[in-house]
């Protein structure tokens, strides 16, 4: 019998990477990083609890520099699909960006592609 490799099968691609994100919620702003991102969302760790279905603010730098040589910031809007307990403290959250703008959107996924092998996505 022959195995098939595994692949990923989410429809948009996704990299781990460290990214200077900022999360408003609730009343509470947070300042944390991503540990992976897609063009329509993000996991991070934070420090307080935030529910499943809690809406977001997000504030996201990406590495690309415009015209003033500036990183490149990407805000929308998301929600909270899953919070996970850390062992060590803090909590991780899955963030799906329900409110995003396709120019925003394709910010991101022009990061990400640098990153991919040879088949890239543009949304």
């Amino acid at each position: 019998m022959i195995k098939r490799l595994q692949t990923d099968k989410r429809r948009f691609p996704r990299v781990k990477k460290e990214l200077p994100l900022k999360i408003a919620a609730n009343g509470y702003d947070f300042t944390t990083a991503t540990q992976n991102v897609s063009c329509v969302g993000t996991y991070c760790r934070v420090d307080k609890y935030l529910p499943p279905f809690t809406k977001v603010l997000i504030k996201l730098s990406l590495p690309i520099t415009n015209k003033d040589n500036n990183n490149c910031c990407v805000e929308c809007k998301g929600v909270i699909v899953r919070t996970e307990d850390e062992d060590t403290g803090g909590f991780n959250l899955a963030i799906f960006f329900n409110e995003i703008a396709p120019a925003q959107k394709r910010k991101i996924s022009q990061y990400i592609n640098q990153f991919l092998p040879q088949k890239s996505y543009r949304p």
